[in-house]
């Protein structure tokens, strides 16, 4: 069985533990997405991950969602991830950057007032955080079927900028409502061309996507994160026949490619991630959810149980820089501050202290 500190290979890299460190939003980067030398540390701090997924980057400034999250679209934000990679690299850790278009979950506001886009002319419910407060999601513009290869180009641009930063590789975000995801629900994509209609042809964006920018940086480099019926940001998959059709033409795509992994989150017990992780060839992250929050026991369990073969933690890596040491000598862990989660300074950041 394997051991949850032990070594892994996954696609081009070989990683120290099988134990993620799952992306989150935390928007400390400045206005113009560049990554600060504060984000540097940060990640630094946490090098001892078997692998680090950054939080969502943008690649354009139409693919922002909210204030002050990171690009990877200027050569500004280019160089900045570069401190970044460093940081991480000069302790011994490996990171890919998260690349996330947020599609309709934005607000003009949080991106120099750039227009917002989707599959489908339909506003998502609830609100945006912006700087004025709290505003309704826009009703974004549906994407035309011509200007599909551009987005496509914005991804595989971003996975180019984010290899030359010095960063191991890329997830697609295809999860949790935004972009990618809003292409696979049949309630935002409303389309009727070759995108839409079907669970085949709502599958082809994403399966696009990927190729596009496993032909930029090898698809050793990438890996996917996806959410069937987990239902976030409006996004309903709520008909199982449909949502299991189209997610097993995404991940028999995606296994074609070589991918370097298959990052899923929800229960992996249920029966439709059960069979997408089985039918992918590549090796497997699992985010076991919100509730319970995964301990060292619950991700040692979820290997013993071929369920997954790396786990991707969240919360308690924010307040727990050294958490693969705390684990592996049963230490006790610090508790996150959740006011601190989105935006600031340091504080709830960077100076959580280490064991």
């Amino acid at each position: 069985m394997a051991d949850l500190f032990e070594p892994v290979t996954v696609g081009k890299w070989t990683l120290n533990n099988r134990i993620v460190m799952a992306p989150m939003t935390r928007n400390r980067a400045t206005p113009d997405g560049v990554p600060t030398d504060l984000m540097a540390t940060y990640y630094g701090q946490r090098a001892t991950a078997g692998l680090i997924i950054t939080e969502g980057v943008q690649p354009s400034t139409v693919g922002q969602g909210y204030m002050n999250s990171p690009g990877m679209h200027t050569p500004a934000q280019t160089a900045a991830w570069r401190t970044v990679a460093d940081a991480v690299h000069q302790h011994g850790g490996r990171i890919v950057a998260q690349i996330m278009h947020a599609g309709r979950i934005s607000h003009p506001d949080n991106k120099h007032h750039a227009e917002t886009v989707a599959p489908s002319a339909i506003a998502a419910p609830g609100e945006m955080f912006t700087a004025t407060g709290l505003q309704p999601h826009p009703t974004p513009r549906a994407l035309g079927t011509d200007e599909i290869p551009s987005v496509i180009d914005e991804y595989a641009h971003a996975a180019r900028a984010a290899v030359d930063a010095g960063l191991d590789g890329i997830e697609l975000h295809a999860a949790n409502g935004y972009l990618l995801h809003q292409f696979l629900a049949p309630n935002t994509n409303q389309r009727t061309d070759s995108y839409g209609g079907t669970p085949e042809a709502r599958a082809r964006f994403v399966i696009e996507a990927a190729q596009a920018v496993s032909d930029a940086i090898g698809s050793e480099r990438v890996g996917i994160r996806i959410s069937p019926g987990i239902n976030l940001h409006g996004a309903i998959e709520d008909d199982a026949d449909d949502t299991a059709a189209t997610y097993r033409t995404l991940v028999d795509a995606l296994s074609a490619m070589g991918l370097a992994y298959l990052h899923t989150i929800g229960d992996p017990t249920t029966p439709l991630i059960e069979d997408l992780s089985h039918r992918f060839a590549g090796l497997r992250i699992v985010s076991n959810g919100w509730d319970p929050v995964t301990d060292a026991a619950i991700a040692q369990a979820l290997l013993d149980n071929d369920q997954a073969d790396l786990v991707a933690v969240g919360r308690a890596f924010i307040a727990n820089p050294d958490l693969v040491q705390r684990w592996q000598t049963q230490a006790p862990l610090n508790q996150p501050d959740v006011n601190t989660f989105y935006g600031g300074d340091h504080r709830g950041y960077t100076d959580y202290p280490s064991v």
